[in-house]
């Protein structure tokens, strides 16, 4: 990558207990041009994200130790990270009506697994092109 490419690069942060899965996502979101930090625990993810401030994060709905609402309230607490896209991604097809809602009013899309490497770039782009939130 040009270094020019590397100082505009848009920065994602994908966080999920599966190493598989935060592998293949950030290969591909690399080979997409983006700087990429993957975390397998809410934790790290959290530190990640006060040190990098991404301008996308993908997050898996169910990790050992914590969920992704709580994960996703602890974000929006961070300065900076108020208005980052946010995607999670679940193969929970049915959710309840109030962690849907929390979902919602947090900001973050839902998306469901099976998510093909092929979606992925796509949905970095749709996230990133969302306009502004004050």
């Amino acid at each position: 990558m040009p270094l020019d490419a590397v100082a505009t690069a848009s920065r994602i942060l994908i966080v999920d207990d599966d190493p598989s899965v935060t592998g293949w996502f950030s290969r591909t979101m690399r080979l997409d041009g983006h700087e990429v930090w993957a975390a397998w625990s809410a934790d790290e993810g959290l530190g990640l994200a006060r040190t990098h401030q991404p301008h996308v994060i993908i997050l898996d709905l169910r990790m050992p130790l914590t969920n992704s609402v709580r994960f996703l309230r602890a974000i929006r607490a961070i300065p900076g990270l108020l208005a980052v896209p946010l995607a999670i991604i679940t193969s929970d097809y049915i959710q309840g009506d109030v962690q849907a809602a929390e979902i919602a009013a947090l900001g973050a899309e839902l998306r469901y697994r099976p998510l093909w490497l092929n979606e992925l770039a796509p949905l970095a782009h749709e996230l990133l092109a969302l306009p502004v939130k004050s």
